[in-house]
């Protein structure tokens, strides 16, 4: 019997839908042209990328325009490209702007940046979360001044799971005459997102969370948001992001997207209704809990179980579920292969030695419930036999 891979929010297999467009744009006269190029070959494949733009910019709101989205090679460059290149565009309008804050649940593509920030001259903050693992909007508000040049809070945690409510920090924080970036990378075409709702001036996104091929992203920037490109070398995206489209994965994931935006709330009940099952089943199980207890369900990203194993560290139960034939992980899977107490569950307030025994189960609506079914029972076995002697 295969491996049962649940470990989706790190990545996912690709669709049919993705591999269909990939193999269709392979066999088309213009794969391999460069969508820069003057000649004909060069302008057709600039029309079909920009088509493929504007299907990835409808999932994010009706009013979006495809020029407001700048296509990147994966969620890493986008939130980089927000983080600093926002910061550093705000200020050079506004010099006094030298603060940007950021939650301490953030994805490391956030938070290893800050150094870089403080090289460039910037102070930085970090707003705590509740123990629910949600940024309360009071504690943004307490550091908030006009010297805050950008804000960015993630819309739902890739550990937890936990949305956050990125409508009030956004309004707060423009305010104080702020931009709002939000890391929507886990929660897009998972939940269903609309940036005039959210309110936010710039949101990343990724293709290889959904199905669709990895190093494809995007980074939405509402209408003159300033931005400093931190990629140089052309003119491409509009002088924002230089280097060579890639045609092919962008195309794979607009495929994603048409396929998947008119499902989304179907797909996400489905997938809501299976992690409540995980939730429970677990809950009966000696020595596992729920890392967030207190988060009702809908405030949380279907398809993201995140629990706590009394007395077995988190690098043992994975390498025991996977001798079992299913794949996890104890959250982000960005720090090549390390497996350490996680930041988030510790900004939470979670115990280093309770957080040790984290794990993160996660899949999308392709889930089967007869699988999910096996690992609780496989998971339980684990937890009530304890740790290795």
């Amino acid at each position: 019997m295969p491996p049962v891979n649940l470990d989706y929010a790190a990545s996912t297999p690709m669709r049919p839908e993705a591999i269909a467009a990939q193999s269709a744009y392979d066999a088309s006269d213009i794969a391999g042209a460069n969508p820069n190029a003057l000649h004909t070959l060069g302008r057709r494949a600039a029309a079909r990328l920009e088509r493929a733009r504007a299907d990835i910019a409808s999932c994010l709101g009706a009013r979006v325009r495809p020029s407001e989205l700048v296509l990147t090679a994966g969620g890493t460059e986008a939130n980089q490209l927000a983080l600093l290149g926002i910061a550093e565009g705000v200020r050079a309008r506004d010099r006094k702007r030298t603060r940007v804050i950021v939650s301490g649940i953030e994805h490391d593509s956030i938070l290893d940046n800050l150094g870089l920030l403080h090289e460039a001259g910037f102070e930085t903050d970090i707003v705590a979360p509740a123990r629910s693992g949600r940024v309360e909007p009071d504690g943004l508000a307490r550091l908030l001044d006009d010297r805050v040049a950008l804000a960015s809070i993630m819309l739902a945690n890739n550990e937890t799971g936990v949305i956050q409510p990125v409508r009030e920090l956004a309004e707060l924080t423009h305010r104080v005459g702020a931009r709002f970036h939000t890391d929507a990378i886990q929660g897009f075409l998972h939940i269903p997102i609309d940036v005039d709702e959210l309110g936010c001036d710039a949101l990343s996104l990724a293709g290889h969370k959904v199905g669709g091929p990895v190093a494809t992203g995007g980074l939405y920037l509402r209408g003159r948001t300033p931005l400093r490109p931190r990629l140089l070398g052309g003119g491409q995206e509009a002088g924002r992001r230089a280097g060579t489209q890639d045609v092919r994965s962008h195309v794979a994931l607009a495929a994603v997207c048409r396929a998947l935006a008119p499902r989304i709330v179907e797909h996400a009940s489905r997938v809501r209704a299976l992690s409540d099952k995980v939730y429970r089943q677990l809950a009966s199980c000696p020595r596992i809990r729920s890392s967030v207890p207190d988060v009702e369900r809908a405030q949380r990203l279907p398809g993201i179980v995140s629990v706590l194993v009394q007395g077995i560290e988190s690098e043992d139960l994975i390498l025991r579920l996977d001798a079992a034939g299913f794949e996890v992980s104890a959250g982000s899977a960005c720090s090549a292969g390390a497996v350490g107490s996680s930041h988030v569950l510790r900004a939470m307030g979670i115990d280093e030695q309770a957080a040790s025994g984290s794990l993160r189960i996660s899949f999308d609506d392709r889930a089967r419930e007869a699988d999910l079914d096996r690992f609780c029972r496989a998971l339980c076995e684990l937890a009530a036999a304890g740790p290795r002697s």
